[in-house]
C-alpha cells in the first residue's frame, strides 16, 4: 500500500508540473522557439489537469473504501458528508481564487466531487457507466447550445462570467473543465484504485491497453483530419476536420477524454513502477513530498510563480524555451520548498488549513 501512495503522489508530482508548464506558456503565449517544444506543451494542455483529476478520484477511493467495505451505513453517511463538504470549500476557495485566476479548477474539482459523494458506494461497472454516460453525453450537448459563447478565443477570456448563466454555463458546460464531460476523469480514478494495482499482470493490462489507446486515437484522429482536409480543401472543411478530429481539450469530445484518460493511466503506472524501481532515490523521494503539497503549491504557482514574472516586466513576447525555463525554476523552487516543510510539518499549509476547515 505505502508504494501505491507514494507512487501516486510520483504522478501527482508530475501532475503540477505538466499544470505549471500550460499555465506559464499560456500566460505567455510564446510563438518562438523550438517546433518540438511547443508541440510538447500543447500535447500537455489538457493532459496534465487530466492527471491531477483522476489521482483526485483515486484519493477518493482511497479515503472512502473502508467505510465503503464495511457496509456500515453511519461509516459511509460520515464518508459522504466529508467528501460534500470538501467539494463545498473547493467551489467557495474556487470561485474566490477565479478573481485573479480565471484558469481555476478548484471550482470544477467541488463540482465532480459532489457527484462523486454520491457514487463512492457503487459498483465498478456503474462507475465505468457513468463514464462512458458523461463522455458521450458531451457531444449531444452540442447539438443544442452554443459553446463558443461568451468566449472570446483571441485571449481565452470569459465574458460575463459572473452572472448566474455565464456562471453556470462556464461551469458545467463551456470552461475549461467543465463538469459535463470532465466528471468522468474523478469517477475513473475511483474505478482505477479499486483495481489491485499490487499485481503485476493487472499493471500491465492496463499500460499495454491506454499504450494502444493513446496510440490509436493520437495517430487514427491525425489520419483522418490529414484525409479530410486533402479531399475536401476549403476553408469550411478545414474548420469542421480541426473541431472533429481533435484531441484538443477544448472543446472535450470523446476522443480527446479517451487520449488524455489513457495518457494519465500511462503516467500512473509508470510513477508506480518507478516508485517500486527506485525506492531508496532521494530524487524519488523529493518528487513524492512536492506531489504532497499540491493545493500550495497549485495557488503559490500563479499568485508567486506568474506573480512575480509579472512583476519583473517578463509575461510578454517571452520564447517557448524561457517559458519552460521559467516552469522549471519555480518547480525546482516547488521540490525544495517541499522537501523542508516536510520535515517539520505532516502537511502543506494550505492543506491543513483545508483540512481543518473541513473537519469542523
Amino acid at each position: 500500500m505505502q508504494e501505491r501512495i507514494t507512487g501516486f503522489d510520483f504522478a501527482r508530482s508530475l501532475a503540477l508540473l505538466g499544470m505549471i508548464i500550460v499555465n506559464f506558456t499560456v500566460v505567455m503565449n510564446p510563438e518562438i522557439g523550438s517546433t518540438a517544444l511547443l508541440s510538447l506543451t500543447q500535447l500537455l494542455q489538457g493532459r496534465a489537469s487530466a492527471l491531477f483529476v483522476i489521482i483526485a478520484g483515486i484519493g477518493v477511493t482511497l479515503s472512502s473504501n473502508k467505510s465503503r467495505l464495511s457496509n456500515d451505513t453511519l461509516a459511509i453517511c460520515c464518508a459522504r458528508s466529508k467528501l460534500i463538504r470538501r467539494a463545498l470549500l473547493m467551489i467557495v476557495v474556487g470561485l474566490l481564487f477565479t478573481v485573479i485566476w480565471e484558469g481555476d479548477i478548484l471550482v470544477f474539482y467541488g463540482f465532480y466531487f459532489l457527484f462523486a459523494a454520491s457514487l463512492f458506494t457503487k459498483s465498478n461497472h456503474t462507475l465505468l457507466f457513468a463514464c462512458v454516460v458523461l463522455v458521450l453525453l458531451f457531444p449531444l450537448l452540442l447539438m443544442f447550445f452554443d459553446y463558443e459563447k461568451n468566449w472570446d478565443w483571441s485571449t481565452l477570456t470569459y465574458t460575463d462570467l459572473w452572472s448566474a448563466e455565464g456562471l453556470i454555463r462556464r461551469i458545467f458546460f463551456n470552461g475549461f473543465h467543465p463538469v459535463l464531460p470532465w466528471t468522468a476523469f474523478v469517477i475513473f480514478g475511483m474505478w482505477l484504485a479499486r483495481q489491485n494495482l499490487a499485481d503485476t499482470k493487472i499493471r500491465q493490462t492496463l499500460l499495454k491497453c491506454s499504450l494502444a489507446l493513446f496510440s490509436c486515437t493520437e495517430l487514427g484522429c491525425y489520419l483522418l483530419n490529414t484525409m479530410y482536409v486533402k479531399y475536401l480543401s476549403n476553408e469550411s472543411s478545414m474548420e469542421s476536420s480541426v473541431f472533429l478530429f481533435s484531441t484538443a481539450a477544448i472543446p472535450p469530445l470523446p476522443q480527446y477524454m479517451a487520449s488524455a484518460g489513457s495518457f494519465s493511466v500511462i503516467v500512473i503506472i509508470s510513477s508506480l513502477y518507478i516508485c517500486e524501481r527506485f525506492s531508496e532515490s532521494r530524487f524519488r523521494h523529493w518528487i513524492c513530498q512536492t506531489g504532497r503539497l499540491t493545493l500550495t503549491l497549485y495557488i503559490s504557482h500563479v499568485i508567486v510563480g506568474l506573480g512575480v514574472l509579472e512583476y519583473l516586466g517578463l509575461l510578454e513576447n517571452q520564447t517557448i524555451d524561457f517559458a519552460l525555463l521559467a516552469a522549471a525554476i519555480f518547480f525546482v523552487a516547488a521540490i525544495v520548498f517541499s522537501t523542508i516543510w516536510l520535515k517539520y510539518f505532516r502537511t502543506g499549509p494550505l492543506e491543513y488549513l483545508f483540512n481543518r476547515i473541513v473537519a469542523l
